[in-house]
């Protein structure tokens, strides 16, 4: 996608602070963190969300959630950290480029309360 903010990270056309880079995934600071640890992984192909991956995505997807908490602990989430990926508009999603946040740093309150 020519105009994909997340594509034009992957091309080098956008600076960002990136943590990890191999030839299948990017991995970089959030501009906007909610925590003080705040990172993306993002593929290297452009897949609008979860709602468009195939089945030729598993080890891909895989992968990242492999490379998830390694990358977390080294950033300082020893004693924790959340996974988040916001699908579709409804879901949260503002960048139509899949990829996954992980926030931490700092202890975090449940999203879903149990009565």
């Amino acid at each position: 996608m020519e105009d994909c903010i997340f594509c034009k990270i992957v091309r080098g056309e956008i600076p960002a602070n990136k943590i990890h880079e191999d030839e299948e995934i990017v991995v970089f600071h959030d501009i906007h963190p909610v925590t003080p640890v705040h990172f993306l992984l993002i593929p290297k192909q452009h897949i609008v969300s979860l709602n468009e991956i195939e089945a030729e995505h598993q080890q891909l997807l895989g992968k990242m959630l492999w490379l998830a908490p390694q990358l977390a602990k080294k950033q300082g989430c020893t004693d924790g950290f959340r996974t988040i990926i916001n699908t579709g508009y409804s879901g949260g999603q503002e960048i139509f480029h899949l990829h996954i946040h992980i926030i931490g740093g700092k202890k975090l309150s449940p999203m879903i309360h149990h009565e």
